[in-house]
């Protein structure tokens, strides 16, 4: 049941005959002083699964997959999670904590997040053993850029790409991986080169420099120019132009729009008082972590970004009081529900954070000239020395105003699914995209997930150059809250959650349902449940609640129907379809 039968270590069989077939596989040959090392025995190898070896200067995942063996790396490129622990399902290993997939043949990465591949290794079976023959700068590294072309002279296209987040920054780099030799402009706002920006909220003292997804030299080398601060101030379609906030006119043949959110503010009095923040840039996060430093800090919103932010700022007692003001009855309500949200709160005020949910902001209070606390319309006012707001983003259009482009009544882009804009040759992608989700049967979705950011970069780089790649990347998200880490994957609207495993101890799979179909999951000490289900979901299927809950011994369930949410507390049977 579940996705454990076809997509990890043990599902599916492969015959005797087909396993002493194997003898050997060839890797990608690389440059430098090779290891060679016998790893196994091939009747240690799981049968369907995969197994990570240590070899002198690394470790190598070797796979066993539809009869084939092939030995790859055994890190993710994105933050160094074991793909031994991951989903194999396929021809690809998914990782198990942020969705990231890999080749088993090739090594080379085929979803996000990430940027790098797998190294790949040579691999073979003599006499019973597996022997595998891996670079020793591979084996160090645990990471390959796959190679990219450079601008021909020759060549007068030119592609632009606005926006600087993870979709313009994966679109670049696509487009010379693909071949393409013509120039590359990617025009970004902020004065720095593409970072990582899920970690601004979860980390807010990092640099620019500590979170930087590339270097200038790998730009160069790639032939990549880079506008640092510069914003587009109006696309021209007629003429194929970009106007630039320097005055300057670029020309472009095909254009891929990612200009990602910009943070929403409230419209109460006090808002501009010094001591009010939004984090969006890196700036942003130093300037309130510094600010933060044993002072009361009130955090209004109870989004990602907001609570990710309170977490930080109330870790190691940084600040002296921090409080959470929220419209919901409890955080995350409108994502994970109201049961996980419940517990989500309970986890923050075990680390004495305070909250005030089912409010709304009245007014900024000040006190010589300087921020003294948050007014609710409650009538209660909370005493703050600064105040963060995550109260959502809008999307970053308004430049496309005057252009032939559509967008839906919020100022989203409406794209197809090659991610097309109405205008031919006008690509868009990432948070300011209104996409067809196949999840959703085609419908558009807007969401603004770092994944799937990266992989629509990658895809509208393969339509810009005519390849008619489709969206079918499921979407994957993480957030990181007092050391604990919670995965989810999918989407849709739900109208009931069923909790498997146990939320006390923050070790559980919760369905999100909508009637009789799982249409997302989320997990918490679960790994590598949320994986398994993208995996699932990427073949186009999908749990319902009867596989979630057939095995369940009615006596076991500890838990009872809470405002339309099903909750079986402490229930194997239920966490054991993905974990």
């Amino acid at each position: 049941m579940g996705v454990t039968a076809s997509c990890r270590n043990g599902g599916g069989s492969d015959s005797e005959a087909e396993v002493q077939s194997v003898r050997r596989m060839s890797g990608v040959s690389s440059s430098g002083e090779l290891v060679e090392a016998v790893v196994c025995k091939e009747e240690d190898l799981p049968q369907n699964g995969m197994k990570s070896f240590e070899v002198p200067g690394g470790k190598v995942l070797v796979v066993h997959h539809k009869g084939q063996l092939s030995a790859i790396g055994a890190k993710c490129t994105h933050y160094g999670a074991p793909l031994e622990k991951g989903t194999l399902c396929e021809g690809r290993v998914r990782c198990p904590w942020h969705g990231a997939c890999f080749n088993v043949t090739t090594g080379d990465i085929e979803d996000f997040p990430g940027l790098d591949s797998v190294p790949k290794y040579d691999i073979e079976v003599s006499g019973g053993e597996v022997k595998v023959k891996a670079s020793k700068v591979l084996l160090a590294t645990e990471k390959r850029t796959k190679q990219m072309a450079r601008r021909d002279p020759e060549n007068s296209t030119s592609f632009v790409v606005i926006g600087g987040g993870g979709a313009g920054a994966a679109c670049v780099e696509r487009l010379r991986q693909e071949g393409f030799t013509g120039r590359v402009i990617l025009v970004t706002q902020e004065p720095h080169l593409p970072y990582d920006r899920p970690k601004l909220s979860k980390a807010m003292h990092l640099t620019p420099d500590k979170i930087t997804l590339r270097s200038n030299q790998f730009y160069e080398d790639g032939d990549i120019e880079i506008f640092l601060g510069v914003s587009a101030d109006e696309v021209k379609t007629d003429e194929k132009l970009v106007r630039l906030s320097t005055g300057e006119n670029i020309s472009y043949d095909k254009l891929f729009i990612a200009t990602g959110g910009k943070p929403r503010r409230l419209d109460v009095p006090g808002v501009d008082l010094p001591g009010v923040y939004v984090v969006r840039t890196p700036e942003d996060a130093n300037a309130v972590a510094a600010a933060a430093a044993g002072k009361r800090v009130v955090v209004v919103g109870t989004s990602f970004i907001g609570m990710e932010a309170a977490a930080y700022l109330a870790t190691d007692n940084l600040a002296a009081e921090v409080s959470v003001i929220g419209n919901t009855a409890v955080p995350f309500e409108r994502s994970l529900g109201s049961v996980v949200g419940k517990r989500v709160q309970e986890l923050f005020e075990e680390n004495k954070v305070n909250f005030y949910n089912n409010v709304g902001v009245t007014e900024i209070t000040e006190e010589d000239g300087k921020v003294s606390g948050v007014s609710l319309d409650s009538g209660e006012t909370v005493g703050a020395d600064i105040v963060v707001l995550g109260v959502g983003v809008v999307p970053n259009t308004d430049f496309l105003a005057s252009s032939n482009i559509s967008r839906d009544d919020r100022g989203f882009v409406q794209v197809n699914e090659f991610l097309e804009t109405s205008v031919p040759g006008v690509f868009c992608g990432g948070d300011v995209a209104s996409f067809p989700l196949f999840l959703e049967d085609g419908n558009q979705v807007t969401i603004g997930h770092w994944q799937v950011a990266m992989g629509h970069g990658r895809t509208a780089a393969q339509n810009m150059l005519g390849q008619s790649s489709f969206l079918n990347s499921v979407p994957f998200f993480w957030t990181v809250l007092f050391g604990k880490s919670l995965r989810y994957t999918g989407y849709g609207m739900y109208d009931d959650v069923i909790i498997g495993g146990d939320l006390a101890t923050l070790s559980f799979i919760a369905y999100y349902c909508r009637g009789d179909k799982v249409v997302a999951v989320a997990s918490l000490g679960k790994d590598p449940a949320a994986a398994n289900y993208a995996e699932k979901l990427q073949q186009h299927q999908f749990l319902t609640k009867e596989e979630v809950t057939a095995d369940t011994d009615v006596d076991q369930i500890e838990g009872v129907t809470l405002q339309g949410y099903t909750v079986l507390l402490r229930c194997e049977a239920a966490s054991a379809v993905l974990g």
